[in-house]
């Protein structure tokens, strides 16, 4: 699959829900059912006003030329070493002057969000979700631990395809006291919205998937599960020094 049509798959979800991006949820829909990409989606892709500069941040840092190349998709919604290549500093730059969080924030939240990125937050969705005090997008709302559970790219094992109903056995965010952990594996249901013709259409049960507001977005493999779990506990595990705060 191309960075660009990958990238897609992860960003349909929220555009569905009128969370993020601009207000083009068939044509994105129509390019990930065709298997197509062209300079339009990538113009849609760009519309998204935290996924692209983000894409761009990670890019940049790692002399990328291409913002869609592949590995800085998978940098962003799943982890990959290029995140390592990052710097503390130009992060922090990157939320003043990229996302212009520190107009966005109350005086208080950015400091908290500067704590965080002292304690090591890394250019990736999971680390956004989990740690930006405040969400972004079209609507305000409360970062509950549902909400960032949807929000996160998560995975899970396949466990039955019946038609377009997939069952998938998968780690849960919840808050434990004043605590965010992945708790003990449950079960859910998730429906197929995109019907491209390759690894989603052709699930079987044992397989591993990533979902993003429970969409199902591609196969991965174990160490790709693997880094995305390490990634998202480490996120965890940094908003839970100040999480009260």
């Amino acid at each position: 699959m191309d960075g660009v049509l990958r990238c897609s798959r992860y960003a349909f979800g929220p555009n569905r829900l009128h969370f993020c991006g601009p207000d083009a949820n068939r044509e994105i829909w129509d390019y990930v059912n065709d298997g197509y990409t062209d300079f339009g989606l990538q113009k849609l892709l760009k519309g998204f006003e935290t996924l692209y500069p983000y894409l761009e941040h990670i890019a940049q840092e790692n002399h990328i030329s291409d913002v869609f190349d592949d590995r800085v998709v998978e940098a962003y919604w799943l982890g990959n070493q290029l995140l390592s290549h990052t710097e503390k500093r130009s992060l922090h730059t990157y939320f003043v002057e990229g996302l212009r969080l520190k107009d966005k924030l109350s005086l208080k939240r950015f400091r908290i969000l500067e704590e965080r990125i002292g304690r090591g937050i890394l250019p990736n969705h999971n680390y956004h979700v989990i740690n930006v005090p405040k969400r972004m997008g079209h609507q305000e709302m409360d970062a509950t631990p549902a909400f960032m559970d949807s929000c996160r790219v998560s995975y899970g094992t396949v466990k039955n395809v019946s038609g377009p109903s997939i069952t998938v056995e998968y780690e849960p965010l919840i808050a434990y006291g004043d605590k965010l952990l992945l708790g003990s594996a449950v079960q859910k249901k998730i429906v197929r919205r995109l019907e491209a013709d390759y690894d989603i259409e052709m699930l079987t049960p044992g397989e591993i998937i990533t979902m993003h507001w429970d969409i199902p977005c591609e196969v991965i493999d174990a160490r790709r599960a693997a880094e995305l779990k390490r990634h998202t506990q480490r996120a965890i595990a940094i908003a839970n020094v100040d999480i009260q705060a």
